[in-house]
């Protein structure tokens, strides 16, 4: 396959989704069925292109191997912006990711959302939602980034609302959309930071330049923690996870999407992405905040009894576990998992989806003994539980096992044990209450002989979807599998070469001609000092040692460099034997808390031997915690909340009062003089004007009455006259 024709498939991929949207929105209620078929079949040709680049990728089987391609969006002269995709091994897996669930989400939801009001509106946003991912994945700047990246905020709003009839969900999108505008926030100021520092938005331009040193010290460190917020938002990482369990309000087949492939993966995908943007500083907050929520969500979801709700604490603490592993200096094993937990997490929802499609419930006290009615919605949630409790021979044993490994390592090498102490804590808990809703649910009698009476299995447009996630929960790690680096993983990604992409970028950017006289010009200098070649020590001179002291000159050229390399090799050899040593340590380990896990929830909610409500009467401090989520909605309300609306209302007051005041006062100013204006024109200056007039109309009036045209009366006006002067004569 060319590289064109993975550009154009890529491209299809992205707008086909996007086709989908616009022809359901605006022609669903002409068609048959609503146009649901559109949704499905234009992304069934998404996932066909997307495993023609997934097979392509595979054939190459080079890791670094990226095809690229970009164009001018916007040119200012001295800013210059530019569109582009890129396609390499990871995106390759993410595309393969998203269009299998949405493929999957999309058939599933035929049924599921059978009947309802809006039911072509539904599909529409399912692929304005998979169109927003897909752009996430094939951008190859931060800036287009960040674009698809608030597409896919809006599309969760309206998924997540999509009932907004209800108040809690029209509540609940309104909180997953506030709550990510503070990580969107950190994660644009980020990006500012970035090119403000570099002057570019390309992915492996940023990098170069900053192993160039373009960025470094604490603008680096607070650059990286301000993109890390951008996933502490998406991926619903402490203290932002608060939006994640209130998006259940959602549709099943939405959740089932935003918990495997969009929404929660894309921050985890960004990290990954961008790693060698990330100092050591930004990389150890990255790894507490993964433990820390890996470990308190995983605590939650052991009180919850809403299906939907134990599911979404259980997708925090995988996050949690996938944000660990970047911490830790890990990416490569964060994606291995985002990837198979993308599939036994889109079965756990579907078949909860089924569940509740069957008994009208979402209260696992209200069902019980369904595992006969429903045999292949059972048979699937056991394997997806199996898979994500880290059972060994299924997915979520492997890239788990590589996470806790990686994270063990890291605290051999640096000293930090928590973050490790947490994640094995977790992952203790993790199959105690994934089994708890496998007994509780499919085990026992039922406890509503209503509900269990009229439940009956789905029909095949959601359990095709439940078996073909089965089957990919059991191989998506690979058969066999092992950690990511001995894996099929390991044809797709790796660690980023961040030297051999600087120096390819500083390559592209000389000009030959200035490369060319360089040559010449080492050339020349090492034929004059008698150098045998580039990175050789001078005969009979001191080289500089790694602190920038004299080494004496060895009698042979290569000695130094013979000895920097021992020394390299010492020191990955115990760095390859630490990693070793870790991963069996946390094998053993993870199957070890798995077996214990899965054994104390069979003894205590199938066995019935130990009694939950007296545990809880016995700890009702910790249960309170527990059910109120550790209060952050409460600590919220009385700190952020209750400050913006008291500012609000500051603000408000000073709007009314000094602002409205200046206003309105202004206008009653001006209305009293234009009063007083008023006046003025119309006694004095139209009085003077009018007197005039009328002085001239009362003169002319008299002298018209005069000059009346007749001889006689003039004549004895002229007589009259002529008396009157000499009268006047006389007296005078």
């Amino acid at each position: 396959m060319s590289d064109q024709a993975i550009i154009t498939a890529a491209i299809s991929i992205l707008l086909l989704p996007l086709l989908s949207y616009a022809l359901t929105f605006f022609f669903g209620r002409m068609l048959p069925r609503k146009g649901d078929f559109i949704g499905v079949t234009l992304m069934g040709v998404a996932l066909v292109q997307a495993l023609r680049i997934f097979i392509a990728f595979w054939q190459v089987g080079d890791p670094t191997h990226r095809v690229e391609k970009a164009f001018t969006w916007l040119d200012l002269g001295g800013f210059r912006l530019d569109a582009g995709i890129l396609v390499d091994g990871m995106t390759s897996v993410m595309l393969m990711v998203v269009c299998i669930v949405s493929f999957l989400v999309h058939l599933y939801s035929t049924g599921y959302m059978h009947g309802d009001r809006r039911y072509e509106r539904f599909f529409a946003f399912l692929g304005f939602f998979t169109f927003s991912m897909i752009g996430i994945v094939l951008a190859n700047n931060l800036f287009f980034l960040y674009v698809f990246w608030e597409l896919v905020g809006l599309s969760s709003y309206l998924l997540i609302g999509f009932f907004f009839h209800k108040h809690s969900a029209a509540n609940a999108n309104k909180k997953a959309f506030l709550t990510n505008r503070v990580g969107d926030w950190g994660f644009w100021l980020g990006i500012l930071a970035f090119f403000t520092a570099t002057g570019t938005l390309n992915y492996f331009e940023l990098f170069a330049e900053v192993h160039a040193g373009a960025i470094k010290g604490p603008l680096l460190a607070w650059a990286g923690v301000g993109l890390f917020m951008g996933c502490v938002g998406k991926s619903a990482q402490m203290p932002l996870h608060i939006w994640l369990p209130d998006a259940m309000e959602g549709p099943t087949p939405v959740s089932a999407l935003i918990h495997a492939a969009t929404m929660v993966a894309a921050g985890v995908y960004m990290v990954a992405r961008l790693a060698p943007l990330f100092g050591p500083d930004a990389m150890l907050v990255i790894l507490y905040v993964g433990a820390v929520t890996a470990f308190i969500t995983a605590t939650i979801a052991l009180v919850k009894t809403d299906i939907k709700r134990v599911l979404a604490f259980s997708t925090l603490s995988q996050l949690g576990y996938m944000v660990m592993s970047l911490g830790a200096g890990d990416p490569v094993n964060a994606m291995y998992h985002l990837t198979t937990h993308a599939m036994f997490k889109a079965l756990l929802f579907l078949g909860a989806g089924s569940v509740i499609h069957a008994v009208h419930s979402q209260e696992m006290p209200d069902m019980g003994g369904l595992r006969k009615k429903m045999p292949i919605t059972f048979v699937t949630f056991l394997i997806a539980t199996l898979a994500i409790s880290g059972v060994p021979l299924l997915s979520g044993f492997y890239s788990k096992d590589g996470i806790l490994g990686s994270v063990l390592a890291f605290g051999m090498l640096e000293g930090h044990y928590l973050p490790f102490i947490l994640g094995i804590t977790a992952a203790a808990l993790t199959p105690f209450y994934m089994f708890r809703i496998v007994f509780l649910t499919f085990f026992g009698q039922p406890r509503d002989h209503h509900k269990f009476d009229h439940a009956h299995e789905s029909g095949r447009a959601m359990t095709i979807p439940l078996i073909v996630l089965a089957v990919m929960s059991v191989i998506a790690a690979g058969i066999p599998g092992n950690t990511a680096d001995k894996s099929w993983f390991r044809k797709f990604a790796v660690a980023y070469d961040v030297p051999a992409i600087a120096a390819q970028y500083q390559a592209q950017k000389a000009p030959v001609s200035v490369v060319a006289h360089q040559e010449d010009v080492h050339g020349d200098v090492a034929h004059e000092h008698g150098e045998a070649g580039h990175g050789e020590a001078i005969h009979g001179e001191a080289a500089p040692d790694h602190d920038g002291h004299a080494m004496p000159a060895a009698h042979d050229g290569h000695a130094g460099a013979h000895v920097e390399t021992h020394a390299a090799h010492g020191h990955d050899d115990h760095v390859a034997h630490v990693h070793h040593t870790a991963h069996v340590r946390a094998m053993i380990m993870s199957i070890f808390v798995a077996t214990l896990g899965i054994t104390a929830s069979w003894w205590t909610y199938h066995r019935r031997r130990v009694n939950p409500a007296a545990i809880q009467a016995r700890l009702p401090f910790a249960h309170k915690v527990l059910q109120g989520q550790y209060f952050f909605d409460e600590l919220y309300a009385a700190t952020v909340y209750r400050f913006t609306l008291w500012w609000a209302a500051v603000c408000a007051a000073f709007d009314r009062i000094v602002i409205d005041g200046i206003v309105n006062g202004t206008g009653y100013v001006t209305r009293m003089v234009s009063w007083v204006s008023s006046l003025c024109d119309r006694y004095i200056v139209d009085g003077a004007v009018n007197g005039v007039a009328a002085v001239l109309q009362g003169a002319g009036e008299g002298f018209r009455r005069v000059q009346t045209g007749r001889i006689q009366t003039y004549l004895v006006y002229v007589s009259a006259s002529v008396l009157v002067l000499i009268l006047i004569y006389r007296v005078l």
